[in-house]
């Protein structure tokens, strides 16, 4: 019997040595840094993204201060819009809202003939208004036995097109898109053909004061309506 329980003590005494010096472990980590710290590994499964993902976990849990990087957001670029200036013509697309009227809040497109077409109130000139002036306009026509204070507002939807002709790979009509310049038709149009001149090309523009033909560079910023016709060279 004396035998036997020699040789077990020596067996326990292996089993629960490594239990016993794992505490004192932690109570060391704690008296050289401080409070006990969560172990990385806790960090990483939280973060849901590896290495990275630990990363950002701790610069969130990381104070802020006045040397610590700050995050910088930079809006998307706003495409210029014409609706404060702009005259309305065949081809445009407006949304036209009266507010608290769901059946005449609608989409509309100006015809031919320059004018859109409303329930109640019929045909409405669209050609050479403003959006704000042709608001108005359908404000007027509404308070006039329809509705006692109409609250009206339009927005263009979809500009008209603008077309392109001559040394280019796909002439045609395009839809048109703000702050598109001539490059920027050339290239929607497969780009230049090769007999093109690839310097200057002809822009023809009508606007309230009538309309003209100019002889202008690249970079020039077309309108909704404009013809953009490409000249071919000589040699």
């Amino acid at each position: 019997m004396a035998i036997m329980t020699a040789l077990a003590l020596p067996g326990c005494m292996r089993t629960s040595g490594p239990v016993a010096v794992a505490q004192p472990q932690g109570d060391l980590d704690s008296m050289a840094y401080g409070a006990a710290h969560a172990p990385a590994a806790a960090a990483v499964a939280d973060s849901g993204g590896g290495a990275i993902g630990a990363l950002r976990s701790a610069f969130a849990a990381a104070p802020r201060g006045s040397d610590a990087p700050l995050s910088v957001a930079y809006p998307e670029p706003v495409p210029l819009r014409y609706d404060a200036a702009y005259h309305l013509d065949a081809g445009d697309r407006l949304r036209v809202v009266v507010y608290g009227q769901e059946g005449l809040t609608n989409t509309y497109a100006i015809d031919a003939g320059g004018s859109i077409t409303m329930p109640l109130i019929g045909t409405v000139p669209a050609r050479g208004r403003s959006p704000a002036g042709l608001a108005a306009e359908i404000g007027a026509r509404l308070r006039k036995g329809y509705i006692r204070d109409p609250s009206v507002a339009v927005e263009i939807e979809a500009y008209r097109p603008f077309f392109i002709l001559g040394e280019v790979a796909a002439p045609g009509q395009y839809p048109y898109v703000p702050n598109i310049t001539v490059e920027s038709a050339v290239a929607i149009a497969g780009g230049f053909a090769p007999r093109a001149r690839r310097d200057r090309v002809t822009v023809t523009h009508t606007d309230a004061s009538g309309s003209g033909r100019f002889m202008v560079p690249l970079g020039t910023s077309l309108s909704p309506g404009d013809t953009v016709l490409v000249g071919e060279r000589w040699f």
